[in-house]
């Protein structure tokens, strides 16, 4: 490799591209569009400027902006967004690729395209830009506005089918056809992967990153997470997959932690600088002689981008109960093509099957309709006003209806269909899990056990196969929290909760089965499975299902870390009273006051712990201390009055750049003797806070748990609950 020509390029390229993005931002376009232009004037196609000396240079630094890209996007994507986002985005961004694809496979071909390149096309053609939408919204002041809410939530979904797309594209460019029976085993092989990676990474990587907390400030917190994005990226090829691939999956990992935020921040410069390279890049593929050749092709297929991004944007909302005027707002809104499209094409040109000229037309396409975004959205309302008039009464009438009877049944629900949802998720981990052991059992135990048991190798084989298979299986047979699912269940109908549990056992079997029969015949395996699923249930079934009970629970506590460290939940510590950390935003009511002015305490019931700030944190802050945005603040109260402060004291949250140590203070419990010089003093009186840094947040008197008050008077016998730092806390004792 030529360093001094690959420093020598870079130089060039950033530097023009600084040059012409200032000029962008001064003329109010989108900075996307001047690296775009950058890459053109720095390409052999500008014969006025001087070019880079080797394409090959300029690839190399784009496809490590590809990776960080992605991981950007994952953060940005998590599945409890996916979950909140509800069916609406799901199904309008289905009904989008569906009929984009659609429509862009048809168009290719009239094009006279072969059938992969025509594949190609329709992928770049489904995807909305998330940068541009993004952009636009604040731009024009419409991101709290409801049908953006909703658009945000239709690109992350269509983030995850663009991931998905191009591991099915390059299955199908490798395999240059479109075979059901390849295809089916990729999907399969997709998804088995991807909940593999993603069962182990939500259940050892929030732990790990806590266990060294302490350590991980702004530079070390920047290598871990990169470490962490480059590592997955290179164990997805091992596994047959892209380097993109593993970095989106990664990212989507951490956006679960509570950590996601301040990754963000810290990854923002390096996603800003290689994803520059990759945009720059992108305009070097741009030809003046194909776009003036293919002047027809480029307005056909942005008129197809613009007028198909409406028509199946609106009718997906409108399918899933949306107002005519969400609707069309939202399909309004998405009338570009961005990031992904490149993405694609790229994927396209470096597996050699995509052709040379639809590279430039793309690129032109996405100029075009990045341009017209902003318009489009501000006609969305006229258009829908316009409609409103000239729309048949009755077709209205149906439309109005139709949204009223979706809203009955997203509040009412069914029972058959709060049941499955209720179990459709943990029955798909745990077969995911034990197509795993299968797997491994298959390809890497049995070659091992031959050498050492000889003819035993097949009992052992399947002993060892079983043995490890029953946790799961019991997991699987009977839910872990089968008593508060029958409760609810049971008012719901007893018919669906028993066909559900039928199921999951008929699987079970199913399992069994498949294991005895990878070496012993099958009618020998359905007899043993029949009695080895009646000795793991008799004999294991209590004791796995508790320890079954704490897996399941540690995983779902990491995959909300967020949200619990956040609200409290599940952070106990003593009786019903919870810590929490909160960011203090901007628009706080008691932002800047010391805390005996901000009157918390009798506002919200609870106690101000401790304030990180920065890098600097203050254990039990007295009332002179002034809260600041930013800082975040350790509190404990009850979850209600954790719930009803949030809103109020994140309003406006700015860009997180904090540390948060949760061992820095403890709770501790001391029990005051008649000889104590506490007694029939009050907290207030007492002076912990001046002379400890310490702070009484509850009192056990006899079998009473008291929150504890400024005037409070203490007694022998009394159990004083102490938030302190612990060597402070033990001197007070």
């Amino acid at each position: 490799m030529d360093i001094e020509g690959l420093i020598t390029d870079l130089a060039f390229i950033l530097l023009l591209g600084a040059v012409v993005t200032v000029v962008f931002k001064a003329i109010r376009q989108p900075v996307v569009l001047g690296y775009i232009v950058a890459g053109f004037l720095a390409s052999p196609h500008f014969q006025y400027l001087p070019s880079i000396t080797n394409e090959a240079n300029i690839e190399f630094w784009a496809q490590i902006g590809i990776v960080v890209l992605l991981f950007s996007l994952g953060l940005e994507f998590s599945f409890k967004k996916l979950v909140n986002s509800g069916g609406s985005a799901v199904v309008t961004a289905l009904v989008i690729i569906t009929g984009m694809m659609s429509v862009g496979f048809g168009i290719g071909r009239l094009m006279g395209f072969n059938s992969i390149n025509s594949l190609f096309l329709g992928g770049m053609l489904s995807m909305s830009s998330t940068t541009i939408i993004i952009k636009a919204f604040n731009d024009m002041g419409l991101k709290q506005k409801k049908f953006a809410s909703l658009v945000l939530a239709v690109l992350i979904v269509e983030d995850l089918f663009a991931v998905l797309m191009m591991v099915l594209l390059s299955s199908i460019a490798i395999n240059k056809s479109v075979e059901g029976g390849e295809l089916l085993y990729s999907v399969g092989k997709l998804v088995f992967f991807l909940v593999s990676w993603f069962l182990v990474g939500v259940y050892v990587l929030p732990s790990l990153l806590n266990g060294i907390r302490r350590y991980l400030n702004s530079e070390t917190l920047l290598v871990v997470s990169m470490g962490l994005c480059l590592g997955m990226a290179v164990f997805s090829v091992a596994c047959g997959f892209s380097l993109a691939l593993g970095a989106f999956v990664m990212g989507s990992i951490l956006a679960g932690t509570s950590y996601a935020e301040r990754i963000e921040h810290v990854v923002a410069p390096v996603k800003d600088l290689f994803g520059s390279v990759f945009f720059i890049s992108v305009g070097m593929m741009v030809q003046p002689a194909i776009l003036a050749g293919y002047w027809g092709p480029i307005l056909i297929l942005s008129l197809t981008v613009i007028i198909g991004m409406i028509v199946f944007g609106t009718f997906g909302m409108l399918l899933t109960g949306q107002t005519l005027k969400v609707a069309i707002q939202s399909g309004f809104s998405l009338t570009q093509i961005g990031e992904f499209a490149f993405i694609i094409a790229t994927l396209g040109m470096s597996l050699g099957v995509l052709d040379k000229t639809i590279y430039p037309i793309v690129v032109a396409v996405s100029v075009i309709t990045t341009f017209t975004t902003p318009y489009f959205i501000k006609m969305a309302d006229p258009v829908y006003v316009m409609l409103e008039h000239h729309l048949p009464a009755r077709l209205n009438f149906l439309i109005d209806r139709y949204q009223r009877q979706a809203d009955r049944s997203s509040d009412n629900g069914r029972p058959w269909g709060r049941v499955i949802k209720r179990h459709l998720g943990s029955t798909l981990l745990y077969c995911i899990i034990l197509i795993g052991i299968l797997v491994i059992s298959d390809k890497l135990l049995v070659q091992h056990v031959e050498n050492i048991f000889g003819e035993w190798s097949r009992l052992v084989c399947v002993i060892v196969t079983l043995l490890v298979m029953s946790p799961f299986l019991v997991a699987l047979m009977v839910p872990i929290n089968a008593r508060k699912a029958n409760a609810y269940e049971e008012r719901e109908g007893r018919v669906p909760r028993l066909v559900v549990t039928l199921v999951r056992i008929i699987i079970s079997v199913a399992f069994v089965v498949r294991a005895m029969t990878l070496y012993y015949s099958a009618k020998a395996g359905v007899l043993v499975a029949v009695a080895v699923l009646l000795l793991v249930v008799l004999v294991f079934s209590k004791k796995v299902r508790e320890s079954m009970a704490r897996i399941e629970n540690k995983f779902l506590d990491n995959l909300n870390e967020r949200e619990l460290r956040r609200s409290g939940k599940k952070n106990a510590v003593v009786h019903d009273l919870h810590k929490a950390y909160i960011t203090v935003g901007t628009g706080c009511s008691f932002v800047g006051q010391r805390l005996m002015d901000s009157d918390v305490r009798r506002s919200f019931g609870v106690n101000i712990v401790g304030i990180q700030r920065g890098t600097q944190y203050i254990p039990i802050p007295d009332g002179r201390t002034r809260i600041f945005p930013g800082d975040v603040i350790s509190v404990i109260g009850t979850d209600d009055e954790i719930e009803r402060m949030l809103p109020d004291v994140e309003k406006n949250l700015p860009e997180p750049d904090i540390i948060v140590d949760p061992s820095e203070i403890k709770l501790n419990r001391i029990l005051l003797s008649d000889s104590s010089p506490l007694i029939s003093k009050t907290p207030r009186s007492a002076s912990l806070r001046d002379t400890f840094d310490a702070l009484v947040v509850a009192v056990d008197r006899g079998n009473t748990h008291i929150d504890s008050q400024p005037d409070f008077v203490f007694q022998p016998g009394d159990i004083l609950w102490v938030v302190g730092e612990p060597s402070k806390v033990n001197r007070m004792k």
